[in-house]
C-alpha cells in the first residue's frame, strides 16, 4: 500500500523550501531526519507571524498582545496533549528530550534511596544514560540494563527489573539500531514490580501513532525538531497524580502561586514546570507543526516509513561488503538504517555522499556504549521521514557505490 502517493508526495514537498536547495550544485538529499527534521512553510510562516503581529510575554500582561500570544500558547498545549491523548495539564513544555529526562532524573531522585535499582537498556541514547549514571553515582543507586541480542532486539526473558526497581527507563526506538522496543510489555513488568516507567519517545513520536493512555507509561518524553516542529521545544508528558507529587527543576517567574519572604506555594499543572519566559515562538510553531502532521495523518506517515525503510534495507543488501545494524524487518525498526562500508571509516563515506548533495549522519549517534558492545567506533545513518522518497533512495545508494569505487 502507498500511503502517500506520488502526487502528495510531489505537493507534500512543496511545503518545505530547503528541499529545493543545492549542495555543491547537487540537488539536497536530505536523510538526517533523526537527528532533526526539515520544516514546512506552514510552521515557519506561524513563528514569523508570533514575532511580526502579536510578540508579547504569556501569563503577564493584560493587555491585547499578551492575550492573543496567551491563547496561542496555551493552544499549542492542547493540540500537543490531544496529539498523545493526554490531559492538558499532564503536558509540559521543556527545552526538549534531554531536558525533559534531566526534569525527571532530578526531580524524581528524591523520592529514591542508597541500594534502589535503575533499569534501562544497553541501546540508550546518552540522554537516557548519563542523567541517571550521575544520580546514581551520587545516591548510591544501583544502574541495571535490559540486554541486546544478536538481532538488535531486547532480551526480555532475561531482564533484571525486581522489586528493588524503583524507574524503569527506556527508548521507544533507538536512534541507533533502529529497533522498536515493546514498551507495554516493558512497561506492565514494571508496574508488576511497582516501578515507575519512562518512555524516551523522541524516535516514535515522530512516526508512529501514540496514545499514552495506551502504552500507561507514566512518563513519555519528545522533541518537537524531530516532528518537523521548532528546535529547543520539547514536551514532558506525565500522569497527573506524579507530577503533582514532584519538586520543580527550576524555580521563578510564573511557576508560582505566591511568594513569601520565607517560601512559596507552586502553580498549578502544567505551569509548575515552566519557570520563567518559556520559548513562546516554538511553542506556538509546535502547535502549528501538530496541526499539519494531522492533515497527513499518522498512520499514512508510519506506512511511508515502513515503505521507505523496506526498500533502502534491500537496495543496501544489494552492496557488497555492506552490514546493517538491527533488525531488518520493517516492521521492527523505526525508519533509520545504521551501517559500515567494511575498512571504510564512516566520516570519510558521510564527506563523500554530501559531495554528491546527500546528507546522512556519520559516527557514534550518542550511543557509545551500544557502539562499544559491538566492537564498533560508528557507523553511517540513513532517517527517512514524510517528505523522502524511493527516488532518493536510489540516488542514495548508487552514489555509495561510486564511494566504494573511490578506495579501491
Amino acid at each position: 500500500m502507498v500511503a502517500i502517493t506520488k502526487n502528495k508526495m510531489e505537493k507534500l514537498r512543496e511545503d518545505f523550501p530547503i528541499l529545493s536547495r543545492k549542495i555543491h550544485d547537487k540537488q539536497l538529499i536530505y536523510l538526517d531526519n533523526s537527528a532533526t527534521t526539515q520544516k514546512p512553510i506552514q510552521v515557519i510562516d506561524t513563528i514569523i507571524d508570533y514575532y511580526s503581529n502579536y510578540n508579547s510575554n504569556v501569563h503577564r500582561g493584560l493587555h491585547k498582545l499578551s492575550e492573543e500570544a496567551t491563547l496561542k500558547f496555551e493552544e499549542a498545549h492542547k493540540k500537543v496533549a490531544k496529539f498523545i491523548n493526554a490531559d492538558f495539564k499532564e503536558v509540559i513544555f521543556t527545552k526538549g528530550t534531554t531536558e525533559s529526562l534531566n526534569l525527571l532524573a532530578y526531580s524524581l531522585s528524591n523520592q529514591l534511596k542508597k541500594g534502589d535499582e535503575i533499569v534501562l537498556t544497553q541501546m540508550e541514547h546518552h540522554s537516557n544514560l548519563v542523567p541517571w549514571q550521575q544520580i546514581a553515582k551520587k545516591l548510591g543507586l544501583k544502574l541495571k540494563f535490559i540486554k541486546i541480542k544478536n538481532d538488535g532486539t531486547l532480551d526480555l526473558e532475561n531482564n533484571p527489573i525486581n522489586k528493588k526497581t524503583k524507574i524503569v527507563s527506556i527508548t521507544h526506538i533507538s536512534n541507533f539500531l533502529g529497533t522498536i522496543n515493546p514498551v507495554k510489555e516493558i512497561g506492565k513488568i514494571a508496574h508488576e514490580n511497582n516501578a515507575l516507567f519512562i518512555v524516551d519517545a523522541a524516535q516514535s513520536v515522530p512516526h508512529l501513532p501514540i496514545d499514552v493512555k495506551d502504552i500507561d507509561c507514566d512518563f513519555l518524553v519528545f522533541s518537537a525538531h524531530k516532528m518537523l516542529g521548532p528546535t529547543g521545544i520539547g514536551i514532558l508528558y506525565g500522569k497527573k497524580d506524579l507530577l503533582n507529587e514532584m519538586q520543580p527543576f527550576n524555580y521563578g517567574g510564573d511557576m508560582i502561586l505566591e511568594v513569601k519572604f520565607e517560601d512559596a506555594k507552586f502553580n498549578e499543572l502544567p505551569w509548575k514546570f515552566e519557570a520563567g519566559t518559556p520559548n513562546i515562538a516554538g511553542a506556538i510553531g509546535f502547535g502549528a507543526t501538530i496541526d499539519y502532521l494531522n492533515k497527513v495523518e499518522m498512520n499514512n506517515i508510519r506506512e511511508h516509513g515502513k515503505e521507505l525503510t523496506k526498500y533502502a534495507i534491500k537496495k543496501l543488501s544489494e552492496v557488497k561488503n555492506l552490514e546493517v545494524y538491527g533488525p531488518l524487518d520493517p516492521e521492527k525498526r523505526g525508519s533509520l538504517i545504521s551501517f559500515n562500508l567494511i575498512n571504510i571509516h564512516p566520516h570519510d563515506i558521510v564527506s563523500l555522499l554530501d559531495d554528491h548533495g546527500i546528507a546522512v549522519r556519520g559516527g557514534h549517534h550518542c550511543a557509545m556504549p551500544t557502539m562499544k558492545l559491538m566492537g564498533l567506533t560508528g557507523s553511517v545513518r540513513a532517517s527517512f521521514y514524510l517528505y523522502n522518497t524511493k527516488e532518493e533512495i536510489d540516488y542514495f545508494v548508487e552514489t555509495l557505490e561510486k564511494v566504494k569505487g573511490v578506495f579501491k
